[in-house]
C-alpha cells in the first residue's frame, strides 16, 4: 500500500527549527521551534533547549507568541531574545537556568536583534526613530492622516512598506541598571554587528543619507564607545556585511563584494588589519559564493551566521553555496580555504564552539523539512539531535529529487533535479510540470519545498533546474544571463524539459505545465509567449513589463538598469523587447497569476497588466490576489495565505493536466 503523500494542508503539521546558538561553554544548545496554530492561523516560535551533555531537549519559552533571535551572554548567565509578547518586537532576557524572562527595551518602534558585549553587561541593537522621536517616547494615540512626502527614489520597500521617516538608530543598552545610550542620530539606517573584544568599539553597517539613491552600497563602520568617532573600513563602492573582530581583536572579517558584475557579483571573504589599516581579500579568485543562497519554501526565520571565528584567531567557518548545495567550510587568515561539511544537502544554519570545533547545524534535504545536527568538524562525526517532524512523517512519503545534468544548446551543461509522482508506476504516464525559481541570482538546491511534494503527491512529475544565471556554478555562469533575460536562460529551461522527455519514458509530452515566482514570474509569461507547447501555466509574484517595472518597484530603478541593461530614457525599446507584455498576443496557455497585494518588489500592477491584455483577447486566464501580502507570500506569508498559494498552484494544473 501506498504511503500518503504531502498535502498542501500538511504546512499546518509541521515544524521548523532554525537558528541554533551554542552556549560558550558549548554544553548546551538554544533554537529556534516554529509552528503555526490550526485555530488562529498564526505562527507561534519558541526557544527549545537541549543539552550536548544529557541529550535532553528543554522548551524555554512559552505562549503564543513570536521568540526569536537567541543570543548567549559570554558568561553563559542569560540569553537575550526578540519576542513580541507585548505587541512590538523587544528585547527580553532570560536566565540559562530557566526562569521567567524579562522585558528589557519598550521602545516605541520595537528593537532588532540583541548582540552582548564581551562583559556580558550591555547589549547593542537598534531601533527605528523618526525625527522628534527619542528612547522614551511613548506611542500615541493619533487617528489624524497626514500627507506622504517622499524626496527620494527609496520610498518604499516590500515587506516594510512606504517609508515612514524611520531610521535605525544604534543603541547601547545597560542590561542591570536598565539604561540606555543612544550612539547614531543622523537620516540613514544603522545596522548593529560586533563588539571588539576589549568592549570598547562596536562595528555596524550604514550608508550615506546624501547619497543613497544613486550610490548603491553598503559600508563597515567602527566607532569608538568614549569618543563616538567613526571610522570607515570600506570605500562606498560595493555592498559589505557581517563585521567581526578575531578573537584577539587584531582583525576584522567582513562579507562583500565592489559590485564588479552589478547584482550578479560573488561575494569574498575580506579582512582588515587593525594594526595596519589595510583590507586584503581572503578568497580572491576563489569561484563561490558566499553564504547560503538557496532557495526554499518552508524555513521560517533561518538565519546565515557569516564569519564564526574560532579562538586561536588563525582562522573561522562559514558557509558556502555550491552546485545546489550549501555547505561549511574552514578558511585560515593566510587565505587557504578547506571544506568541512560538503554533502547534497542544504545547511540553512550553524553554530560553532570556537574552541573545540564541534558546531550544530540545521540541515534539510529534499525528503527532510529540516532538523538539528551536532558535528565535530574536525572528523565529520555527526549525530541527530532534532527530530521535529519524526511521528508526523512516519507515515509520509516524499518524492525524492534525483539530480541529472544535460547540455543546453551552446554546450554548456546545466545541474537540476526530477521528481517523480507519489505512487510512480513504471507503466504510466505522468504529466511535468517545470519549476523556475526566482532572483535569478538564487538557485535550487538539496532541500526540501513545500510545493514541490504537494504537487509530486498529485501526481505530477516536477522539474526544476539551475539555468545561467544562478548562483552555485561560478562567476561567469551567474552573469551571463545579465542584458539576455528571456535568450539563453529560457533555452537552458527548454532543454531541460527536452532531456527529461527524451530520458523518461514516464513523461507525457503532451501534458506539460509550468510554473515559477519573481524572475520565475518573468520567465513563466516570456515562455508562455514564446512556445504553446505547456498546456497549463502558473506565474507566481511576476514580472511583464520593464517599462512599468522600472519606477514601481522598490528596486525597479537599478534592477532593471542592472539585469536587462536599460533605463526608461534611453533604452526603452530595449527593455519593450525583453518584456513578455510584449508578446501577450503569442499566448495560447491558460494562465494563472497569483500576486500578493502588497508586493512592492514586483507590484501586482505587473500581473494586472499581463491579465488585462490577455482578457482583452479573450485568452483563459485568472488573477488571484493575497490581501496584505508582500513578495514573500509563498515563503513567509500568512499561513492561510501560504496554504491558500499552494492550492491555488494545485487546483489550476489538475484542471488542466
Amino acid at each position: 500500500m501506498n504511503k500518503i503523500g504531502i498535502t498542501a494542508r500538511d504546512l499546518f503539521h509541521l515544524k521548523s527549527v532554525t537558528d541554533p546558538k551554542l552556549s560558550p561553554d558549548g554544553s548546551m544548545a538554544v533554537y529556534v521551534q516554529t509552528r503555526i496554530d490550526e485555530k488562529t492561523e498564526k505562527y507561534i516560535s519558541n526557544l527549545f533547549m537541549f543539552s550536548l551533555i544529557t541529550n535532553e531537549t528543554k522548551q524555554w519559552t512559552f505562549g503564543d507568541n513570536r521568540d526569536t533571535s537567541p543570543a548567549w551572554s559570554p558568561d553563559g548567565k542569560h540569553i537575550a531574545f526578540i519576542s513580541d509578547r507585548s505587541g512590538k518586537k523587544q528585547v527580553h532576557i532570560i536566565g540559562s537556568i530557566g526562569g521567567e524572562a524579562r522585558q528589557l527595551t519598550h521602545f516605541v518602534n520595537g528593537a532588532s536583534k540583541p548582540i552582548w558585549s564581551p562583559c556580558s553587561t550591555k547589549l547593542l541593537l537598534s531601533t527605528g526613530l523618526k525625527e522628534g522621536e527619542n528612547l522614551n517616547t511613548v506611542n500615541e494615540n493619533d487617528l489624524s492622516k497626514e500627507v506622504n512626502r517622499y524626496d527620494r527614489i527609496k520610498y518604499k520597500w516590500d515587506g516594510r512598506g512606504y517609508f515612514d521617516q524611520l531610521y535605525q538608530q544604534l543603541v547601547i543598552a545597560d542590561i542591570f541598571k536598565g539604561e540606555f545610550t543612544l550612539l547614531t542620530e543622523n537620516n540613514i539606517d544603522h545596522l548593529p554587528n560586533a563588539w571588539s573584544p576589549d568592549g570598547q568599539r562596536i562595528a555596524f553597517i550604514s550608508g550615506d543619507a546624501e547619497r543613497s539613491d544613486d550610490e548603491l552600497f553598503s559600508d563597515i563602520f567602527i566607532m569608538d564607545l568614549d569618543t563616538k568617532s567613526l571610522e570607515k573600513i570600506t570605500d562606498s563602492t560595493g555592498f559589505f556585511r557581517d563585521p567581526k573582530w578575531s578573537p584577539n581583536g587584531e582583525y576584522l572579517s567582513f562579507i562583500g563584494h565592489n559590485k564588479e558584475f552589478a547584482g550578479a557579483t560573488f561575494s569574498n571573504i575580506w579582512l582588515y588589519s587593525i594594526m595596519d589599516q589595510t583590507t586584503q581579500c581572503l578568497t580572491d579568485g576563489w569561484d563561490v559564493q558566499i553564504g547560503d543562497s538557496a532557495i526554499g519554501d518552508f524555513q521560517i526565520g533561518a538565519v546565515d551566521p557569516g564569519i564564526l571565528w574560532t579562538n586561536d584567531s588563525q582562522g573561522f567557518y562559514f558557509l558556502i553555496s555550491d552546485y545546489g548545495s550549501t555547505g561549511v567550510y574552514y578558511g585560515s587568515i593566510e587565505g587557504a580555504m578547506y571544506p568541512s561539511i560538503l554533502d547534497p544537502q542544504h545547511i540553512y544554519g550553524l553554530t560553532i564552539d570556537p574552541e573545540s570545533h564541534r558546531a550544530v547545524v540545521a540541515i534539510s534535504t529534499p525528503v527532510h523539512p529540516g532538523d538539528l545536527f551536532a558535528y565535530n568538524l574536525t572528523n565529520g562525526d555527526k549525530e541527530q539531535i532534532s527530530f521535529v517532524n519524526e511521528d508526523f512523517l512516519k507515515d509520509k512519503h516524499l518524492s525524492m529529487a534525483e539530480p541529472i545534468t544535460f547540455p543546453s544548446v551552446d554546450g554548456l551543461t546545466i545541474h537540476g533535479w526530477i521528481m517523480r509522482p507519489n505512487g510512480f508506476n513504471g507503466s504510466q504516464k505522468y504529466p511535468l510540470i517545470l519549476e523556475i525559481h526566482g532572483g535569478p541570482h538564487m538557485m535550487y538546491a538539496n532541500t526540501y519545498v513545500h510545493e514541490f511534494q504537494t504537487l509530486a503527491n498529485e501526481g505530477y512529475a516536477v522539474l526544476f533546474t539551475n539555468p545561467r544565471g544562478s548562483v552555485g556554478y561560478g562567476q561567469d555562469f551567474v552573469n551571463a544571463c545579465r542584458g539576455d533575460y528571456g535568450g539563453m536562460d529560457y533555452k537552458d529551461l527548454m532543454a531541460g524539459v527536452d532531456h527529461v522527455l527524451a530520458t523518461y519514458d514516464f513523461i507525457d509530452d503532451e501534458d506539460l505545465g509550468v510554473s515559477g515566482g519573481s524572475y520565475g514570474g518573468f520567465m513563466v509569461n516570456w515562455i508562455i509567449g514564446h512556445t504553446n507547447r505547456f498546456k497549463a501555466a502558473v506565474s507566481q509574484r511576476c514580472i511583464s513589463n520593464w517599462l512599468s517595472f522600472y519606477g514601481v518597484s522598490d528596486i525597479g530603478y537599478y534592477f532593471t538598469e542592472w539585469e536587462v541593461g536599460g533605463d526608461i530614457i534611453n533604452s526603452a525599446e530595449k527593455l519593450w523587447q525583453h518584456s513578455p507584455l510584449k508578446y501577450v498576443s503569442n499566448v495560447d496557455t491558460p494562465l494563472l497569476l497569483l500576486h500578493g497585494e502588497k508586493d512592492f518588489r514586483c507590484p501586482i500592477e505587473q500581473s494586472e497588466q499581463f491579465f488585462v491584455a490577455l482578457k482583452r483577447q479573450n485568452k483563459e486566464a485568472v488573477l488571484v490576489s493575497f490581501p496584505n501580502e508582500t513578495h514573500e507570500v509563498s515563503r513567509s506569508g500568512s499561513p492561510k495565505m501560504r496554504l491558500q498559494h499552494v492550492e491555488e498552484i494545485k487546483g489550476w494544473f489538475n484542471k488542466y493536466l
